[in-house]
Parts: C-alpha cells; sequence; structure tokens
C-alpha cells in the first residue's frame, strides 16, 4: 500500500470511529418529558431469549420514584399465568397533586403495553405522557419477579 492509499483508509476509518461514537451518543438521547404528551411506549423485550419460571398467582408490590413533589409511590398487583401477564391493577392512591394526575395517565395506558406479555419482557418507560411513574412500576415488577420465582 503507498502512502495516498494509507493516508485515505486511516481518514475513513477516523469517518467510521467517529460516527459510532456519535450514534451511540445520539442513541441515549431523548426529549425532556414536558407532560402533556399522548404517546405510550415501552421498550419491549430485553433482547432475552431465555425466562425464569415464575409460579402462577397474583402478586403485589409497591414501587417508589422521585418526582419534583418529592417520593411517590405506586401500588402493583399482576396475575400470572405460565409466565404472562393476566391481569393488572394499580393502586395509585398513595399520590397528590400533580403526581396523582401523572399516575393516573399513566393508569389509563399500562394494560395495553403489560397485559398478555411476558412479565420478564416488560421494561416500561412512557405512558400516556407520564416517564417518572414507570420507574416505581419497573421497580414493582422487580419485586413481584422476586416473589413469583420464590
Amino acid at each position: 500500500m503507498n502512502s495516498t492509499t494509507r493516508t485515505a483508509v486511516a481518514r475513513t476509518s477516523g469517518l467510521a470511529a467517529t460516527a459510532a461514537v456519535v450514534g451511540l451518543a445520539l442513541a441515549g438521547c431523548s426529549d425532556s418529558d414536558s407532560g402533556d404528551s399522548a404517546d405510550s411506549s415501552t421498550s419491549g423485550t430485553t433482547g432475552t431469549t431465555e425466562h425464569a419460571d415464575y409460579k402462577n398467582g397474583e402478586y403485589t408490590a409497591t414501587g417508589t420514584y422521585n418526582s419534583p413533589g418529592g417520593l411517590q409511590k405506586v401500588g402493583v398487583t399482576v396475575t400470572l399465568d405460565n409466565n404472562v401477564v393476566t391481569a393488572l391493577d394499580l393502586n395509585h392512591s398513595y399520590a397528590k397533586g400533580t403526581s396523582a394526575t401523572f399516575q393516573d395517565k399513566f393508569a389509563s395506558g399500562i394494560d395495553a403495553l403489560v397485559v398478555g406479555k411476558n412479565i420478564d419482557d416488560l421494561d416500561v418507560s412512557k405512558v400516556a405522557g407520564s416517564s417518572l411513574t414507570s420507574a416505581g412500576f419497573n421497580e414493582a415488577i422487580d419485586e413481584i419477579k422476586s416473589q413469583a420465582l420464590s
């Protein structure tokens, strides 16, 4: 390879590496949650094909998360049948004020994202404009998985 070819290869490799770094940085970015969005989203599957074997039954846990109004709680009850969530109930009576409003929005859209799904595939991010409630919900789901394994 002559020096001109080596220089071109080095430039191409450098550009590819820069593009990869920029792509990774952008993949972690998202719009900030203004709270008025009507979008519902979940990150879907965790990318694993292997699932734990959970006992059938009804399980309840309470998850917590921080909001501008302080520490919040959300109660989650799920019914599992062959690792699939067949029923979901949220207890969002703990929240007051703005947090109660966002938990109400969250409750209005969460069933469609959870019921009928394998519990190991759940990783809820933003539901009906509420992105903070999902942290408490995911914490409760992790606790429920622990309960269902025992």
